[in-house]
């Protein structure tokens, strides 16, 4: 019988983002943060783990403030991103301030995670549909299968875009079955008033692309067959990137290179839910007036927690 799935929530950069900890703005009613949301949509999916990814500096203050919101209602683990968690013969740089990126991230889960696991970020809004249908296929997955099995949830592009300023965006090649071919990472795509949707990296000659075209949210379905090989590649980035103050190792990047190299398939899930992020300060109202009208459509209690 499959596990249950486990969601795993990054979350190491809430304290620089969000002022030493300070709770995550409340969107919601009885002030619900953008990640109550995914918690509560994920429990009432089917997932019955959840790992936070953090930095060990504000366990303390994060047990206190968001731990004890989910206690007796999903079970939750820690993990620690820690920029000093490198493979062997990896030596941290002088002059670097910031840990890994997106892939070192999951990494930090390797020694607690044991099911099938969804990954997201701690501040998007991702819609409940979009949680069901990673329980989907989380739950029937072949862990052992090879090569291995993973999911992505795909958003409509147009349900993705911000009225106050351009977006990055990874825009997804998708086969006519289904399953993740590569992922183009655009930086400032942005919207027009006629509704004309475009890559404007180059001013001079921007890219015109269709608004049903799907995209990567960095919402991930993985099995831990993720890390089999993983310190590996991780190594080789490193020695690679050594130099580069600033470089990153992302996730997909990394899924990337197994799909091409035929080691990994992807699947594409589509859903028509909207996503949500407060990528720009304006953007709070929005997201505010949004959950509002799910939750008067019945969609979401009044009260997550009660």
């Amino acid at each position: 019988m499959s596990k249950k799935p486990t969601l795993l929530i990054l979350a190491a950069g809430m304290g620089s983002r969000y002022g030493g900890l300070k709770q995550i703005d409340s969107v919601g009613p009885s002030g619900e943060t953008i990640m109550d949301y995914s918690i509560y949509d994920a429990i009432r999916a089917g997932f019955d783990k959840v790992v936070f990814i953090i930095r060990r500096d504000f366990e303390e203050a994060f047990r206190e403030k968001i731990v004890s919101k989910y206690e007796g209602k999903i079970k939750i683990e820690l993990a620690f991103q820690d920029p000093y968690d490198l493979p062997e013969g990896c030596a941290f740089p002088e002059g670097r301030e910031k840990p890994w990126g997106t892939a070192h991230a999951i990494r930090s889960a390797r020694n607690v995670i044991d099911a099938p696991f969804a990954a997201i970020n701690a501040d998007d809004f991702y819609g409940a549909d979009a949680f069901r249908r990673l329980a989907g296929f989380l739950t029937q997955v072949d862990a052992t299968a090879t090569p291995k099995q993973f999911a992505m949830v795909g958003y409509r592009l147009d349900q993705t875009l911000s009225e106050n300023g351009s977006v990055a965006r990874g825009i997804c090649e998708v086969s006519p079955e289904g399953k993740l071919l590569g992922v183009t990472e655009m930086t400032k795509i942005a919207k027009k008033p006629d509704g004309a949707i475009q890559n404007e990296e180059d001013p001079a000659n921007p890219v015109p692309l269709k608004g049903d075209c799907r995209v990567s949210l960095n919402l991930w379905g993985f099995t831990p067959a993720l890390f089999e090989g993983m310190e590996a590649r991780f190594k080789e980035w490193f020695h690679a990137h050594e130099g580069q103050l600033k470089a990153e190792w992302y996730i997909p990047f990394y899924v990337d290179e197994l799909v091409k190299e035929g080691q990994a398939t992807v699947e594409v899930l589509p859903t028509d839910s909207t996503w949500f992020g407060v990528t720009y300060r304006e953007d709070k109202p929005v997201v505010v007036e949004a959950i509002r009208k799910m939750v008067a459509a019945g969609e979401y209690p009044a009260k997550l927690w009660p």
